[in-house]
């Protein structure tokens, strides 16, 4: 973690763990419990850490990650941050993405939870034995104060995933996750993308493919005024989704990807075209049509200019 981090857990640590759970916590006093024990229900023949990091929170968060850590030493691995890193541009993930000594990771954030018990235990015996995979995800059930509100993905989102679908950051439901621990340093272009998640997705498919495991109960994901996406305006959603595409855009026309480059850069304008008014659309049109045909016409000129050239 950075410089502001402190790891409270000074007990002798447990066997190296198979797999590492990766929980950020802000000002969830009221549900963490619950998450905590979710992790802790998990029945493995493995066994796991929990990397939990408490990014100053102003309730009492970081006092419930104190006991449960003070109750689980050889299994808890909490981390108190004095300032808000989130706010300071410095979001933690990645730094717990650094410490997890898994060889796989689970995601889950502090106001979600599992229900199924054997989730960890399913996922990790599929990517056990099936490497040309590099990610296993189930459905979620949305919830909030007045009860269910139906599973978080819908349709075609409730399948496989080719390893260029994850490249291409399909939609899955995050709290679901269970991957192989290859995030050793994410690129700067992504480290600031609002919708981490989808960047993740993304760098996973250069590794394989994503599984649809049906079997696995779902878990809950919920929704309150203090919920990071969830409870986001429309606008503000978009917005979000337009700095995580540009994001990506950067990033793969750094590496030389022109395909994604490309397939990146279209999502932008998309989501651009929906995030301005309608009597302005017609008029980035009219420019996009001009761009189109200044660059057609370059481009006819040259070949012609080329043709002309190796005449005899």
């Amino acid at each position: 973690m950075d410089a502001t981090s402190q790891n409270a857990t000074t007990e002798p640590r447990a066997p190296e763990p198979l797999l590492s759970i990766v929980c950020p916590a802000y000002n969830q006093e009221g549900f963490i419990a619950q998450t905590l024990e979710s992790f802790l229900a998990q029945q493995t023949n493995f066994p796991f850490e929990i990397l939990i990091n408490d990014d100053a929170s102003t309730d009492g968060t970081a006092r419930v990650i104190a006991e449960y850590a003070e109750r689980y030493p050889g299994i808890i691995r909490p981390f108190y941050q004095d300032v808000n890193q989130y706010q300071q541009g410095n979001p933690c993930v990645p730094a717990l993405f650094k410490e997890a000594r898994g060889r796989y990771i689970a995601y889950c954030e502090a106001d979600d939870y599992w229900t199924d018990p054997r989730k960890l235990q399913i996922q990790v015996d599929f990517l056990e034995s099936h490497p040309d995979y590099s990610l296993t995800y189930h459905d979620a059930m949305s919830f909030d104060s007045e009860g269910e509100r139906g599973i978080q993905l819908q349709g075609e989102l409730r399948r496989d995933a080719s390893a260029i679908e994850l490249q291409k950051a399909r939609p899955i439901s995050t709290l679901t996750v269970c991957f192989r621990n290859v995030f050793f340093e994410l690129p700067p272009e992504l480290l600031l993308a609002p919708l981490n998640d989808l960047c993740w997705w993304s760098l996973l498919g250069a590794f394989g493919k994503g599984k649809f495991l049906a079997e696995i109960k779902p878990a809950m994901y919920r929704l309150h005024p203090g919920g990071v996406f969830s409870m986001r305006s429309h606008k503000r959603k978009l917005h979000m989704s337009l700095q995580t595409c540009t994001s990506l855009a950067n990033y793969y026309n750094r590496i030389g990807n022109e395909e994604l480059y490309e397939y990146f850069l279209i999502q932008v304008f998309g989501l651009s075209l929906s995030a301005i008014r309608p009597l302005n659309k017609l008029h980035a049109l009219l420019l996009v049509a001009r761009n189109v045909s200044v660059n057609l016409n370059k481009r006819l000129w040259l070949i012609l200019s080329g043709s002309k050239g190796h005449v005899q």
